[in-house]
């Protein structure tokens, strides 16, 4: 009766029995009296004590892994959506801020569930593609090369996404720039080649050197902290195997690359059923770069490699029939080497469409925040980042802005309404006053993106603004999933 929640009832039933048998053991007056008292006190909280101390013991064990093993917590986390208070797209973001980086989702190394690659980044799963049916990705996942080939690389860097290649070769900020797509590099002195990829040839022999700097057994970076001062990094050879140690971090790793499932788009598509909806997806979302394209070239490409077969349809000497998806019009037919890409008319796809494409693909992203696409413009306008805001003064006015990731109008709660903003920089907390709620009622619950002008609160190390007045933000055309809470 003591544990249960509503048990005030419950307690006054077995208090006549309590006192009788007090009473037989001589426990009378005030002294019974103090004993009820402190049995009953006990039992209006002790419901909620024992679920905060089970709480208690969760928090402790999950602080535990996140701050020691960050990659592992984050990737059962993602493995096991949907729970919880946070969406996955807030989770990768929270992920990135604490350190852990992230693979892009890749037909030639994706699993399914999410998983930590060797150099301890997690490498995101084909579960995220929205439309993509279980047993195919699963198919993908299980796929083997049928060549004996292995893909040559001077780095453990993967080939799979052109977005991490444009991040290897010029940082962190790289992620924020155009697509990369075969292209000379800034001093003139490296050029970036796909050609073993893009062709479909069992053995890929060339790969790109970033930094070589005059040393052409050199890795281009360190895969663990990326120091990418060949001086730093030694060869160390054993027989005829070939590892490289970093001097910065030592951390060691050995020059060889994982088997490639596929040997070109036409081959992954005859082998794994995938449908037309699919392959564009994939292809949006950048999941076919490691065949040498960028995301709108795949695009133009798997409307060629869906062709139906035969004789009709062949495009040149020497080139025989196209692999193509089975959508009920047309029989599968085998895939045929490529001779060369054909090219493609369309632009790589700017920052912005690559982050359109990522959240209508997958509902995250793992390149820059929606947020930091519009962080000029908003700094230009006084609108303070979330990490801003510990370091300004108590009940000052102030402007702040993010993605809505949650709302929450709890009943007890007198018409207050909680926000959640997210920016790229962490979590901001907004209070919304029950005559601002009436009065703004449907820009906030329907717009994605918010700015919030209002009074900061910021006691004891907790910060929350104090809404004033609520607009929506023009111009970030992603459509954000938020966890609602009425």
């Amino acid at each position: 009766a003591m544990g249960f929640k509503r048990s005030e009832k419950r307690m006054k039933a077995i208090e006549v029995h309590l006192r009788a048998g007090m009473a037989r053991q001589g426990i009378t007056g005030e002294a019974a009296d103090a004993i009820v008292k402190s049995i009953s006190s006990f039992a209006l909280y002790g419901f909620p004590e024992s679920h905060s101390a089970s709480f208690a013991l969760i928090v402790y064990a999950s602080a535990y892994l996140k701050a020691h093993f960050p990659a592992a917590f984050y990737t059962a986390l993602l493995n096991n959506q949907p729970m919880g208070f946070y969406h996955p797209a807030s989770l990768v973001k929270d992920a990135q801020r604490h350190g852990v980086r992230f693979a892009p989702i890749d037909v030639q190394r994706s699993s399914w569930p999410c998983d930590i690659d060797d150099d301890g980044s997690v490498r995101l799963g084909l579960r995220y593609v929205n439309g993509l049916r279980r047993h195919v990705g699963e198919a993908m996942a299980q796929a083997s090369s049928q060549s004996e080939g292995r893909v040559s690389l001077s780095r453990p860097l993967s080939l799979a996404d052109s977005d991490s290649l444009q991040n290897a070769l010029e940082g962190p900020k790289s992620a924020w720039g155009d697509e990369v797509g075969p292209r000379a590099a800034a001093d003139s002195t490296l050029e970036m080649r796909f050609a073993g990829l893009a062709s479909g040839t069992a053995n890929v022999t060339h790969a790109p050197r970033l930094l070589q700097r005059g040393r052409e057994d050199v890795p281009s970076r360190c895969p663990k902290c990326g120091c990418d001062d060949p001086r730093m990094i030694e060869r160390v050879q054993t027989g005829a195997a070939v590892s490289w140690f970093c001097n910065t971090c030592s951390h060691d790793w050995k020059d060889e690359a994982p088997r490639v499932r596929f040997r070109s788009l036409e081959d992954f598509i005859a082998r794994t059923g995938v449908n037309r909806e699919e392959l564009a997806t994939l292809a949006e979302i950048g999941a076919l770069n490691a065949f040498g394209h960028h995301r709108r070239e795949a695009l133009w490409q798997i409307e060629k490699a869906i062709r139906p077969a035969g004789e009709l349809f062949e495009e040149g000497e020497g080139r025989g029939a196209r692999g193509e998806i089975s959508d009920g019009a047309f029989p599968l037919s085998p895939p045929s080497p490529r001779l060369s890409p054909d090219p493609c008319p369309l632009p790589p796809m700017t920052v912005t469409e690559r982050r359109v494409a990522d959240y209508a693909g997958t509902h995250l992203t793992i390149g820059p925040h929606p947020m930091a696409l519009r962080r000029r413009d908003l700094s230009l306008r006084g609108v303070l980042r979330a990490m801003d805001l510990p370091r300004e003064r108590h009940g000052r006015r102030i402007r702040v802005a993010g993605t809505v990731i949650t709302r929450q109008r709890p009943g007890t709660a007198k018409g207050f309404v909680f926000l959640t903003l997210e920016d790229e920089t962490g979590i901001s907390n907004i209070i919304v006053r029950p005559d601002v709620f009436s009065r703004e009622r449907l820009v906030i619950l329907e717009e994605p993106f918010l700015l919030v002008e209002g009074i900061l609160q910021n006691q004891e190390n907790v910060t929350s603004v104090r809404a004033e007045r609520v607009e929506g933000i023009d111009g970030v055309p992603i459509e954000i999933e938020s966890h609602d809470f009425y």
